[in-house]
């Protein structure tokens, strides 16, 4: 339609009559006199408008789902992250609880030996030296450290300090080959060293050959000359073998140490040694053998069974 003075009028004109219609509709409430019209045009576009309705909802159901899961996906979210933090609270409690059990037993050691130690902490597993088999600790100069200073933990021997910072300080472990350290037989005086082997348990020669050895028998470290790099008296590990002597003059072990090398944590640095030797009383009580239970069988001999009579003699 071409946009004329009559075209204008004309929808003006039908403007009017639409709201002439909606005001007579209003009043004429459910007796309105276009209340068939709007009947008849309901029955013509009602198809048309569920058609369009069916077609439509599942499009507005899914957008419904996907505004619904994005707030399911954020409460899961959060509820993750708070079960998170609560692991992780529980965790560090459970880190404590497991470093005050660790610090109660390198106290218990201290005290039975008379060893003035300074706590540390373990931060790192190796160092820049070189070496296979060492650790940092979280304690340096600034603490007292000093270079040629034993290590122990509540089980024994860890190692001795190699290395000294500021702050930090490289401790070479027991078990690293480099490692040698003087040792003591419990409740004799056997002596002998002890060497580092990786992983494996340590290498135990006893100065004489002719040593009556036997597994499950101990050590303690011999000590050193002004307690420097060891002091006297730590518990270093239990014989695990005894090669033959074959008439060498010394004699091989094989030493389980007490320590675990891979499960370090708390350890205590002697910064004061004891000022006698406490021989075998640093080390832990031996565990009671458990008796095995045994079975006696009594036997009891039965009746003869009866056979035929005899004849009279």
């Amino acid at each position: 339609m071409r946009d004329t003075k009559e075209s204008r009028l004309l929808l003006v004109l039908l403007i009017a009559i639409a709201f002439a219609l909606i005001t007579v509709d209003i009043r004429g409430g459910e007796d309105s006199p276009v209340d068939g019209a709007r009947q008849a045009a309901a029955s013509v576009f009602g198809p048309v408008e569920n058609g369009v309705s069916s077609a439509v909802d599942p499009i507005g159901n899914a957008v419904t789902a996907v505004r619904e899961s994005g707030d399911r996906h954020d409460r899961l979210a959060r509820l993750e992250r708070e079960n998170a933090a609560l692991k992780a609270e529980l965790g560090s409690d459970d880190r404590s609880r497991s470093r005050l059990k660790q610090l109660d037993k390198l106290l218990g050691v201290a005290g039975k030996g008379q060893y003035g130690i300074k706590g540390a902490q373990v931060i790192a597993i190796g160092a820049a030296q070189g070496f296979s088999w060492t650790i940092t600790i979280d304690a340096g100069a600034d603490d007292g450290i000093e270079r040629d200073m034993t290590v122990l933990n509540g089980d024994g021997l860890v190692g001795r300090v190699t290395t000294v910072g500021p702050s930090t300080a490289t401790v070479l472990l027991a078990s690293d080959p480099d490692f040698t350290v003087g040792t003591r037989m419990e409740a004799g005086d056997e002596l002998g060293f002890a060497s580092g082997q990786g992983d494996r348990p340590l290498r135990v020669e006893l100065l004489n050959g002719k040593a009556e050895i036997k597994k499950g028998d101990r050590l303690v470290t011999f000590g050193s000359q002004a307690d420097k790099p060891f002091v006297p008296g730590v518990p270093v590990g239990v014989v695990s073998r005894v090669d033959p002597s074959g008439g060498d003059l010394t004699r091989t072990l094989y030493v389980t140490p007490f320590v675990n090398f891979s499960k370090l944590d708390v350890v205590g640095v002697v910064v004061q040694a004891p000022e006698k030797d406490p021989r075998d009383t640093v080390l832990p009580a031996k565990p009671k053998p458990t008796p095995t239970p045994t079975v006696t069988v009594t036997v009891t001999p039965s009746a003869p069974a009866d056979g035929p009579d005899q004849p009279e003699q």
